[in-house]
């Protein structure tokens, strides 16, 4: 028998939602309002569409002054400043670091960085109003998950609704968003920072239900665009020559595929240099240039975990990140055996938690049906309570939590609660793990 614990509140119509998007050199924010479809992305300047935030802080020396974005930028070169750059990589070290003459922790920086730039939002909300967030990086490993937690808690945010998810994700959610047309086929995302090209390509397994969405990721690290300063001549060189890779890794990779659109992503693509490759992309396809999708696509995932759309609900997206298996146990309910869900398959794996109560008769152990979306059978993980349950009592009582440690490990704690006043709890705790095949 299974006492279930109840959900959080719901978020009310009009609520503010934030989608930030935290890139190495730039970031970015994007907003919705709960029960409007239309998704924003804050601009620095008013009425234009320059998005960008550098990722940087700037010190004044000798006083608690600190700039952030462009401002930083500016500052950077005079003589009484003191530049911070490289912040998500310096949180990720986790070491304190030395800035005219203090220590300080990259995390509390990193922090102030994004509560900074959330002030571009006051039109909207402050910070303190925002009602959800999601955060999205481009791998959310263990460390980042860890920094954006204590990011998250500095900020003193007043929801219980946040949330991180990867790019590949994001790219995800904006393109369920998207009229059917665009993704009707396979959809192709090219990002670009003028260093390095990475490429995303999603397809949907229409033959199984719910709809599987995968999503390769390929990065190519040899197509550099020369900077502004370069020589005409040689500049155009490069170009040409930028332009013949593009086009051979796209032939590549549509040949023998049928591709609905594709995005061109990032400030890699604002000279306009890929003539040839353009072209290629434009038979029969719809192609669009921007730069702020994976912000957008953070929202629409925020819209997605508060109130999943018809699209959402009939697909399934299995990225790296994600929960290969559903898993749930058959419980008896009102005297009647039936299929309880625990962990559905399709959420990010740290994102992954559930906690309930139960009762157990003398049958001492726990039976989980783990059914993988890859189209294997399903299998039964045993955790047994080895010296489980109260002497003389018809019931015992636990308390259960379970979460993941990784995308295809599951950690199971399992606690005695007794029965009743007269049957006192025996103090067991028992934490067992399985792997998901």
């Amino acid at each position: 028998m299974f006492l279930d614990r109840k959900e959080g509140k719901k978020l009310h119509k009009g609520s503010v939602l934030v989608g930030y998007d935290l890139g190495e050199q730039y970031s970015q924010i994007s907003y919705c309002i709960y029960g409007q479809e239309d998704v924003d992305t804050v601009a620095t300047v008013v009425g234009t569409k320059q998005y960008n935030i550098p990722t940087m802080l700037c010190k004044r020396k000798g006083v608690n002054q600190w700039f952030y974005g462009k401002e930083a930028v500016k500052n950077a070169g005079e003589e009484d400043m003191v530049p911070v750059e490289d912040l998500l990589a310096l949180a990720g070290k986790g070491e304190d670091i030395e800035l005219d003459g203090e220590s300080y922790d990259p995390v509390a920086l990193l922090t102030l960085f994004v509560r900074r730039s959330m002030a571009l939002m006051n039109f909207i909300a402050p910070v303190e109003k925002v009602d959800a967030i999601m955060f999205t990086v481009e791998e959310p490993d263990d460390r980042m998950v860890e920094i954006l937690s204590q990011v998250s808690a500095n900020m003193g945010l007043r929801t219980s609704h946040i949330y991180f998810q990867s790019h590949t994700e994001s790219f995800y959610a904006f393109v369920l968003h998207q009229p059917a047309e665009l993704w009707y086929h396979q959809v192709i995302a090219c990002e670009h920072d003028g260093l390095r090209l990475k490429i995303y390509r999603m397809e949907c397994n229409k033959r199984t239900t719910p709809v599987v969405v995968l999503i390769e990721e390929q990065m190519y690290e040899t197509l550099v665009i020369p900077g502004e300063d370069e020589e005409e001549t040689l500049r155009q060189d490069a170009y040409q020559l930028a332009d013949e890779r593009f086009l051979g890794i796209l032939q590549s990779m549509c040949e023998g595929r049928m591709v609905s659109s594709v995005y061109l992503l990032g400030d890699g693509f604002r000279a306009g240099w890929q003539e040839r490759s353009l072209k290629f992309l434009c038979h029969n396809r719809r192609v669009f240039q921007g730069n702020n999708l994976f912000s957008r696509g953070a929202c629409y995932g925020l819209l997605e975990k508060l109130e999943p759309s018809e699209e959402g609900k009939s697909h399934v997206f299995l990225g790296k990140d994600m929960l290969k298996a559903n898993i749930g146990m058959h419980v008896m309910r009102q005297g009647k055996e039936s299929y309880y869900a625990l962990l559905d398959a399709g959420g990010n794996w740290y994102e992954q938690y559930k906690e309930c109560d139960f009762l157990l008769t003398k049958e001492k152990q726990l039976q989980f049906v783990v059914t993988p979306l890859n189209g294997r059978n399903a299998e039964t993980k045993v955790i047994p309570l080895t010296d489980g349950g109260t002497d003389g009592a018809p019931f015992t009582r636990y308390h259960m939590e379970m979460k993941l440690a990784a995308p295809d490990k599951v950690l199971v704690k399992v606690t005695d609660l007794g029965f009743g006043e007269f049957f006192t709890p025996g103090g067991r705790v028992w934490e067992e793990s399985f792997q998901i095949g």
